[in-house]
């Protein structure tokens, strides 16, 4: 579908305005037909047929002969799809905001930085088609102008960091997905949400399918963060059969990669970091649980295929590649080429003792299964903690947390 501002330049050609009423009547152009479609040839005739009593309108309505010429507008820039990404300073969102640049869309990068860093993005601030926004989405979340697709990918995802700020993490979940799907709302826009493999809790199928309910413990010390993301599903999916919103949602799986904090608690960081200070690995429990890693750019290409996608119900994405916690281990300590002692402390209350996605949808729907194996993914990963500076490595807390605290 074209829109009516890919033809701008042939209308303002045809107006016989000066340059200052050419300006304006671009921008009428834009606030009262940026939707006329113009795929259809009748459109296309009635608006170029009626464009001087257009033109004649506008200087009715001005009542005079403008001196102000505005900048010519881009009209590429007009043509690009328009994208807001929550969370975009974080480790997925930042990964996100680069596919999509890389893809030709306009982005708009929202974060609190509760948990993000904007040196994730500080690469993208020199482009034309990347803006940044500051903004805490638990508040009135407004973007000015066209807004085609949004994805939320704003939470604390760490056990360290939902500890410490469980209202916080409760907030983004529940008041922030209600103020972008709003958003969404009102800008006709299709919204992907980032569930999480956490709905599942502590499961008893293995491995687990979308269809799986779960085993939450709704009130544990990990109930902020699970039942944050199963209300987030909960609402989306509400607005889209009572409010008609275009909805996506995503269940992701354990994703590591470059960007990854070094001590926000999960296990990857956790383990290179430790191997690369010389300390011992440290495993919680008896070593027997599994998980099942994704590399980054296999979950954003999933997320990718499912935003384009049809498909309105929650899809897995994620390795199914399973390995227990110890083989992790020792597959660290290989890698790294260091020779620490693996020590061991008890597991965490609700920690899951299993996590394997069942993928079968995403490869049905999608056609997506994951590329990259743990080896390769693990090396470009190890290589990017290596580039970290010494006061980086040596910091036992990335973030402080204290003025959100409340």
């Amino acid at each position: 579908m074209r829109y009516a501002w890919d033809l701008q330049e042939q209308y303002l050609k045809d107006s016989g305005l000066n340059k200052g009423l050419k300006g304006i009547y671009a921008k009428y152009v834009l606030n009262n037909i940026r939707k006329w479609d113009v795929s259809n040839s009748d459109n296309v005739t009635y608006f170029i047929a009626n464009s001087n009593n257009i033109a004649q309108k506008i200087k009715k309505i001005y009542n005079r002969e403008s001196t102000v010429i505005y900048p010519p507008v881009d009209k590429y820039y007009l043509l690009m799809k328009r994208i807001l990404i929550t969370g975009a300073a974080g480790f997925l969102g930042s990964h996100l905001c680069d596919r999509f640049i890389k893809e030709g869309y306009h982005v708009i990068g929202m974060d609190n930085l509760i948990t993000g860093d904007l040196k994730n993005i500080e690469h993208l601030f020199k482009l034309e088609h990347f803006e940044f926004y500051h903004h805490d989405i638990t508040k009135f979340v407004h973007v000015p102008g066209e807004l085609d697709y949004i994805l939320h990918f704003a939470s604390p995802a760490s056990p360290i960091d939902y500890l410490k700020i469980p209202i916080q993490t409760l907030k983004v979940g529940s008041l922030g997905t209600h103020n972008l799907l709003g958003l969404a709302r009102v800008k006709k826009a299709r919204i992907l949400i980032a569930s999480t493999s956490e709905v599942y809790g502590d499961p008893l199928v293995h491995p687990q399918t979308e269809e799986y309910y779960g085993n939450v413990n709704t009130i544990g010390p990990r109930g902020v963060y699970d039942e944050a993301k199963r209300f987030q599903e909960s609402i989306t999916m509400a607005y889209h059969t009572f409010h008609g919103v275009e909805t996506r949602i995503v269940r992701i799986f354990n994703t590591y990669g470059p960007r990854m904090r070094l001590n926000d608690g999960r296990v990857i960081p956790a383990f290179i970091g430790q191997a690369i200070r010389g300390e011992d690995l440290t495993i919680f429990g008896d070593g027997m649980q599994t998980r099942s890693f994704c590399y980054v750019d296999d979950q954003v290409e999933g997320i990718f295929r499912l935003l384009h996608s049809d498909y309105v119900l929650p899809v897995n994405i994620g390795n199914p590649d399973e390995i227990t916690i110890k083989d992790f281990a020792e597959e660290i300590i290989k890698l790294t080429g260091t020779n620490q002692k693996v020590v061991y402390y008890p597991l965490p209350i609700n920690d899951p003792l299993q996590r394997q996605p069942d993928t079968t949808k995403a490869k049905e729907l999608l056609g997506w299964e994951a590329k990259v194996n743990r080896a390769e993914g693990m090396k470009i990963t190890y290589d990017y903690f290596k580039s970290l500076s010494k006061e980086e490595l040596s910091k036992e807390e990335h973030k402080d947390f204290s003025k959100y605290i409340n």
